[in-house]
């Protein structure tokens, strides 16, 4: 076999593997691996791959539903929405890429989820993201920095959306200094697909043909997978040719081609090629039905001369997928990518052997089994240690700190960058494309798109609050299972399942690892309470910059139906005259909240109580009184406490409102106890709305809305004011340096 391997010490270092993983690679090979093989063991059993310092967190999510068609394993999960009709979705990070180069970052992340769901057999049609950065507000290097960046980011999301032709509908974007040294990227894409048409990515009957289609294969992306297990130094600048490049009009040849050929009975598997290319698509397919491969990489169209059989399994080239075809399709299905202008080709065939055989202009290159790449990837049950931070911060309140009159807060608080407007970025979506948009950013909450094949609406919102996460790693994580489903609640929908996207610290580090530990705990909790199963979802370690983790970060994107697209909820004020209720209890709850951060400077305190039958009853509350045609809009209260809340209703409705809420301390206008929300009811459906509540529910009338300035008890600001505070403030930061 060619490509012997010299210097391995050095080999190791540079493919991220331990004496003790190239030990177990040689006792799985019975001999010593060569250059190509070292790096399909490294790609494979890399963190971002393998997943080996969390699986032994994930297992135990629940994942299953009545509605569950598919759950974590594929490209994507799938749920059942009536009718024939299923949603495919899923959620992924692109975290260190973007930080590296942000435009290619991003957009190859919005790229390789759309594959991911595409792949199942589903026509995207929604995209959401979850985006962290840094302190952007200072005139020094880091914040300059910080806005070069979500100025990339932005544009690299709507480059590569806006070209596909896939509406970009909402999601969150958020601002801390703990992200200085690491954005976080996430990326979220739903499609739709007929229930009985899902494809998966599988391998199986011997002699079918394992064939290559889409974009030639070029050197751009090597190492990604690896890149992305590892954390940053000075000298990750270096990295930049690991980042992959995208192509969103082949891409968008690619999709159409892929419609076509669902069309037909050719197709036995197909999976993208993301992470570790064509190494990752090849071993998952063989290794779901353990089946073996023989591929020759001679043959995998290249758009660089050179190329070694090294680069072509290691490449992370945009816009390819890898299929398993039956046995006399290979010409129909050439035929409809070549009308697409792209390559097709015949690589190898699927054995019975349960090996992969690589095969270089004849010559056996390497082999290695497949199952064991997968099954005896490392398992690693990290150190773990609870943070001695939480001592120190627990007993933290905002009493420890010098008071300031609720005015001066209410003004400060609505210039937060986690409150105003980010139209500045989402403007640079196409939100409407497909003309299916019912409700998109910057109209709160969740987004909603509508089914056109079966009247239907589905919701989706992508939420995590990191101080709570920061202040309890578990029950930070429940409360962004509960606030991703309150929103897609507050819309109408009832939430259905979740994918996430767990961004953490160094798992070397014990008190990230009990942290991690801890959300999953959290997810696991909620989730089950809820009864909105994990269908899919990803896990990304390593955010760290010289020796300095990001606050843990898990990302929790919801998906719920609305029996009726014709009845969606909005989260703004409608009509003046109606009268608005808050409903939940609120409580001189500060712990980890927006109040704390900007007034008190400090991240500190206890997270609220989280009581799961308290967060039912609202959402079965808001959905079955929009059913009833009772509610005319509903808000969650979170950041911010309700004076925020209505804050937010009443800008982006351009209304006023007049609101005397019962407090025990004035500030508990700001306070963020759970399980609230605001909902907005006309006079004449005011006795039939207060008839559907329960005894055990705090539900207090608040106000009207109407007039032309905003009141909340002692806090007083014109409607001018207020739509210059919430609109503007964003785009004057942003646009600082250009």
């Amino acid at each position: 076999m060619s490509q012997q391997l010299e210097n391995i010490e050095e080999q190791l270092s540079n493919h991220k593997l331990s004496q003790e993983d190239y030990m177990h690679i040689k006792q799985i090979l019975n001999r010593e691996p060569n250059l190509v093989e070292l790096g399909v063991f490294s790609a494979m059993w890399s963190e971002h791959c393998s997943y080996k310092s969390s699986k032994v967190h994930l297992k135990g999510f629940p994942t299953k539903a009545p509605w569950v068609i598919q759950g974590p394993g594929e490209n994507a999960g799938v749920i059942d929405i009536g009718d024939g009709y299923a949603a495919v979705f899923k959620m992924e990070s692109h975290n260190h890429p973007s930080f590296i180069e942000p435009y290619q970052g991003a957009a190859t992340g919005v790229g390789g989820i759309m594959r991911d769901v595409f792949t199942m057999g589903a026509r995207p049609v929604a995209s959401l993201n979850a985006l962290r950065f840094g302190n952007i507000l200072n005139d020094d290097d880091v914040s300059r920095h910080q806005r070069y960046l979500v100025r990339g980011v932005t544009e690299g999301i709507g480059g590569y959306g806006n070209c596909m032709g896939v509406p970009t509908i909402g999601g969150e974007v958020s601002f801390d200094e703990c992200y200085n040294g690491n954005i976080l990227v996430n990326a979220f894409n739903l499609g739709i697909a007929k229930s009985d048409e899902i494809f998966l990515g599988r391998a199986e009957g011997i002699g079918n043909p394992v064939m290559y289609v889409g974009a030639k294969t070029g050197r751009d992306g090597l190492g990604g997978a690896v890149m992305s297990s590892d954390s940053f130094t000075e000298e990750s600048k270096s990295l930049r040719p690991t980042v992959q490049v995208g192509d969103p009009f082949t891409e968008k040849l690619l999709l159409e081609a892929c419609m076509e050929l669902f069309k037909t009975d050719h197709v036995v598997g197909i999976q993208d090629m993301g992470a570790a290319g064509l190494t990752s698509s090849s071993f998952e397919m063989a290794g779901r039905t353990g089946s073996g491969m023989i591929m020759h990489l001679d043959k995998v169209p290249a758009r660089e001369e050179n190329m070694t059989p090294y680069d072509f399994m290691l490449s992370e080239s945009q816009e390819r997928m890898l299929l398993c075809a039956k046995k006399g399709s290979e010409q129909a299905i050439i035929d409809i990518f070549e009308k697409w202008d792209l390559d097709a080709a015949v690589i190898g065939e699927v054995t019975g052997t349960g090996n992969m055989e690589l095969f270089w202009h004849g010559e056996k290159c390497a082999e290695v089994p497949v199952d064991p790449v997968s099954e005896e990837a490392p398992e690693l049950n990290r150190p773990m240690t609870r943070p001695a931070y939480l001592d120190d911060i627990a007993s933290v309140t905002i009493n420890d700190f010098g008071k300031v009159t609720n005015q001066d807060a209410f003004e400060t608080l609505t210039k937060s960058m986690e409150v105003v407007d980010k139209s500045w970025i989402y403007t640079q979506y196409d939100s409407m494309v497909q003309t299916n948009t019912i409700k998109k950013g910057g109209m709160l909450d969740a987004s909603v798109i509508r089914v056109k094949e079966n009247g239907k609406a589905l919701a989706m919102s992508a939420d995590c609050n990191v101080r709570y996460c920061y202040i309890d790693p578990k029950g930070g994580a429940a409360a962004a299972v509960i606030e991703s489903g309150r929103n897609v609640a507050m819309s109408g929908a009832r939430p259905l399942a979740i994918t996430d996207c767990l961004n953490y610290g160094n798992p070397e580090n014990p008190e990230v690892m009990w942290q991690f530990g801890q959300g999953c705990l959290g997810i696991k909790e909620a989730c089950a309470e809820l009864t909105t199963p994990v269908i899919g979802g990803n896990v990304s370690l390593y955010n760290e910059t010289n020796g300095v983790s990001v606050f843990p970060t898990p990302s929790i994107a919801t998906v719920g139906v609305n029996d009726d697209q014709n009845n969606v909820l909005m989260s703004c004020f409608q009509n003046e005259g109606n009268a608005l209720y808050l409903v939940g209890e609120s409580m001189s709850e500060f712990g980890g909240s927006l109040y704390m951060k900007e007034i008190c400077d400090t991240v500190a305190g206890e997270l609220p109580e989280i009581d799961y039958k308290k967060e039912l009853a609202l959402w079965d509350l808001v959905i079955e009184g929009n059913k009833k045609h009772l509610l005319e809009c509903a808000k969650d209260a979170s950041s911010g406490g309700v004076a925020i809340a209505l804050a937010k209703m009443s800008a982006t409705s351009g209304l006023g409102c007049d609101v005397e809420m019962t407090v025990e301390d004035e500030r508990d206008i700001f306070a963020e106890s759970m399980s609230r929300a605001i909902i907005e009811v006309k006079p004449e459906n005011q006795e039939a709305f207060e008839a559907m509540l329960d005894e055990s529910m705090s539900v207090e009338k608040i106000g009207t809305i109407g007039g032309n300035k905003f009141t909340c008890n002692n806090v007083t600001m014109s409607m001018d004011m207020l739509k210059d505070n919430y609109f503007n403030t964003f785009k004057r930061v942003i646009e600082r340096d250009i």
